[in-house]
């Protein structure tokens, strides 16, 4: 008789190590009854078949008595197909028998019901198969075949073929067990979940992780590392029990002694960032029955950027697991516990729908606690202390590359991925992650051929894997294969997101790849094709800011007034956000609409005072608007602590220096170099400075300008150009002429400056001097630009000539003598 209900994919494979020495004994014991089990019914012993699940009741450790009863079960099962039909019933009356036996003493196990249940429907006993299937279904809706055996059980049912005897004089007994085994197959009920933490110095992040949770626990227990400020306070006030204990370098020690503290049945761990979302907390509570179950895994979405950006990653993470003694973490940092789980029966792990927000990778809480400086210590410690992994390679890369370091992140990539290559029976969830961070650190390093090929490979192991495939593109537009790009990012979209388990970047299969096709579109002037595509990431995905700078350019490129751009953000946005108003005001401040970004950036300071990049910003709108004590004071305000305070210094030396503040540019100089400005930038601001002290200095005196300042000298030369300041553009064209660049490299500096500025005659007239020494292909083709500008295509195409003597091959040359006439220049302003 062959079996009508798949039941599991058979046949059943040992349990692991049933050969392997150096087994617990639980391990062992389950490994040498599924094996003696096995032969039983090899050879027709039931008696001794059946003895094996009493020895199994005797294996102390619940999963692997969970393991040993299952694959028992699936033995049986397995010998089914191949026993001559006589012998079926027997082998199914004993499974049927043994099965029940054991649900009796521990009825909630799905997997266990719906096999016995498949033995009861081979018997015939439909009732109670019925039963048990739809026992099965209440705890676990998921359990393999389980809506197909229950169709085929109701197909049987109305067909009315039942014999009419049953087929074995045991059966009237089983299926009334099996109907009382059903009806008893109920979560647990009354069972308690601790959660345990470990913290310091969190009053910032803790309320809001304990005000989320506490409605969702029964025990709260916090070891505290030596906090310096509130936090102790406030986890009391919310009941926890709290055990100060000093810092060892250790996270898994710490963990480890508050999972020994706590008396609940299930363990839940967080950290302080993390947020339970609230819509979930009834879903979490219902787990605390799944006694079928070892451990959860929830959804945890982790935010990038700024709180209110809205980028975000989400991956599987373990979070909550029944309270024994041998699940305990190991590890220094990016401590472990996966390996100590009861893997080798997998639906004992289980992946919920309960969502947790990490706020830990938000730029402004990583700046403040330094994490990637303490944690590559720690990972190195750690290192040293052990065998390394490559977990361990992977942690100390991802902390590299977290503080600006792609080189010796790569290096750390490269290093697990071929210890892992080295291990193929290993499974490790990071590995997706892993292949990922290695593609970005590859295109950080400029390798992108590399980082394309590298993707590739990781597409083969997991092909639903949509980043690999956005890298691809990213690698593609690096390379100038827009075709090729732009192929990747439809296949993106084509895929969608992919699967949390992935730790994937949210966005990456919705509205990443089409803003990034977008602002491809946007390069080649079709501003159409570009809104269409940014006004749907608005619709559909109103929470990430990301897409308010090109979908606000966008709309500014289609000629719309800055006013009527800024009521269509406010009409589409839900919120206007310090991140939306900062990429509003950074995309109107770009197409010149000074103070209409002024009021965006001031929003963003009045809301958030220490906002660096805010302030910086509305700093440039104010000195682009020539109010250059304004922007300076602004400027000046930015905390000496934060990042960018180098970058506030550049901007309050140009305004205390343009709008002439002279005696207080010496102390700022002082704190530009507390602040990090480079050295050659304050020699190029304090050249300045003298200069301007000094007007009657003799023209012709030599100023050293060091290599590294003369990219700022001709970012300030145009900046000035483009105020049409020309007091200040002629002071510091004063200083270049002085200077000790080379009156070549001055010439093509000031050329291409007035160019981009729209000072076409001023442009001919440095190149034209340069042709009149000795022409070169720099300025042969710039002059070749001016005349296509206004419209003397003869004498481009005499320049473009003239240029492809000296280089054949020049692409820009070429399109020049070839290519169709370029759009009208913007007019001069002077000569």
């Amino acid at each position: 008789m062959a079996l009508r209900i798949t039941a599991s994919s058979l046949p059943a494979a040992e349990p692991d190590g049933a050969s392997t020495p150096g087994l617990d004994a639980d391990a062992a014991a389950a490994a040498r009854i599924a094996a003696t089990g096995a032969a039983a019914l090899r050879s027709g012993d039931d008696a001794t078949y059946l003895r094996q699940f009493e020895l199994a009741a005797e294996i102390d450790d619940d999963s692997r008595r969970y393991q040993a009863r299952r694959a028992l079960v699936e033995h049986a099962l397995a010998a089914c197909q191949q026993a001559p039909r006589a012998r079926v019933t027997e082998i199914l009356v004993a499974l049927a028998s043994a099965a029940i036996r054991a649900l009796e003493a521990t009825p909630a196990e799905p997997l266990l019901l719906n096999y016995a249940g498949v033995a009861l429907y081979e018997l015939w006993a439909l009732e109670a198969a019925q039963a048990l299937f739809k026992a099965a279904g209440r705890l676990d809706p998921a359990v393999p075949h389980l809506s197909r055996n229950l169709s085929e059980c109701a197909k049987r049912k109305r067909a009315n073929g039942r014999p009419r005897r049953p087929l074995h004089a045991a059966l009237p007994e089983l299926a009334r067990r099996a109907r009382s085994v059903a009806t008893r197959a109920r979560p647990a009920e009354g069972l308690k979940i601790s959660l345990c933490m470990i913290v310091r110095d969190e009053e910032e992040m803790l309320p809001r992780c304990l005000e989320a949770v506490a409605p969702a626990v029964d025990e709260i227990v916090i070891v505290d590392t030596g906090s310096q400020d509130r936090t102790i306070e406030i986890a009391r006030s919310f009941g926890a029990r709290v055990i100060e204990r000093e810092w060892t370098g250790s996270f898994s020690d710490a963990r480890n002694v508050s999972f020994d503290q706590a008396t609940g049945d299930w363990l839940l761990y967080l950290d302080a960032d993390e947020v339970l979302v609230s819509a979930d907390i009834e879903r979490l509570r219902a787990l605390s029955g799944h006694t079928w179950r070892e451990a959860f895994y929830f959804v945890e979405t982790n935010f990038t950027g700024t709180e209110d950006s809205g980028g975000a990653l989400t991956h599987s993470a373990l979070r909550m697991f029944r309270n024994r003694p041998s699940y305990r973490f190991s590890g220094r940092l990016h401590e472990q516990i996966a390996q100590h789980l009861p893997a080798y029966v997998p639906e004992r792990l289980h992946q919920t729908g309960v969502r947790i927000e990490h706020y830990g990778y938000l730029g402004a809480v990583r700046d403040a606690k330094e994490k990637s400086r303490r944690n590559i210590e720690l990972l190195k410690a750690q290192m040293a202390e052990s065998p390394p992994t490559p977990f361990l390679h992977f942690n100390l890369g991802s902390e590299h590359f977290a503080a600006g370091n792609p080189v010796a992140a790569l290096a750390e990539y490269e290093q697990a991925w071929r210890m892992i290559l080295a291990e193929p029976g290993e499974r490790y969830e990071f590995t997706p992650s892993l292949v990922s961070r290695m593609v970005k650190a590859l295109r950080a390093c400029g390798r992108n051929q590399d980082a394309f090929a590298r993707a590739a490979e990781g597409l083969q192991r997991f092909p639903g894997f949509t980043d690999l495939v956005y890298e691809q593109g990213a690698a593609c537009l690096a390379l100038g294969l827009d075709a090729d790009a732009t192929a990747h990012f439809e296949r993106c979209i084509a895929m969608g997101d992919a699967p949390a388990g992935y730790t994937a970047l949210v966005g990456c299969g919705t509205y990443l790849p089409r803003i990034t096709l977008a602002e491809m579109h946007l390069r080649t002037g079709e501003v159409e094709q570009a809104l269409e595509l940014l006004a749907w990431c608005v619709e559909h995905h109103p929470g990430f800011a990301g897409v308010i700078h090109p979908y606000a350019s966008a709309l500014l490129r289609s000629r719309r007034p800055p006013a009527e751009v800024i009521a269509e953000i406010e009409a589409r946005v839900p919120k206007m956000s310090p991140t939306v108003c900062f990429m509003l005001g950074a995309a109107l401040f770009e197409s010149g609409a000074a103070a209409e970004a002024e009021a965006q950036f001031r929003s963003v300071v009045e809301r958030q005072p220490n906002s660096g990049p805010a302030r910086v910003a509305l700093a440039e709108t104010l000195l682009y608007q020539r109010r250059y004590g304004e922007g300076a004071d602004i400027a000046a305000a930015l905390a000496e602590d934060s990042p960018l305070v180098a970058m506030a210094a550049r901007s309050e030396l140009f305004g205390r220096l343009a709008g002439g503040e002279l005696d207080v540019v010496p102390a700022v100089l002082e704190r530009a170099a507390r602040g990090g400005l480079d050295a050659a930038e304050r020699s190029l601001f304090a050249s300045w400075h003298q200069r301007l002290r000094n007007p009657n200095v003799a023209p012709g005196t030599q100023v050293a300008i060091p290599a590294g300042a003369r990219e700022p000298l001709a970012t300030m030369l145009e900046a000035a150009l483009r105020v049409q300041d020309f007091e200040t553009f002629e002071s510091l064209h004063g200083l270049l002429a002085d200077s000790d660049v080379p009156l070549r490299d001055r010439r093509e500096l000031l050329a291409q400056i007035y160019l981009r500025r729209g000072y076409l005659k001023s442009a001919a007239r440095e190149w034209m001097a340069v042709c009149d020494e000795v022409p070169d292909l720099s300025a042969l083709i710039g002059l070749g630009r001016i005349a296509r500008a206004r419209g003397l295509h003869d004498a481009a195409a005499t320049f473009a000539r003239e240029a492809l003597a000296i280089d054949p091959r020049n692409a820009v040359a070429q399109a020049l003598l070839a290519g169709p006439p370029a759009a009208a220049a913007p007019q001069p302003l002077a000569a």
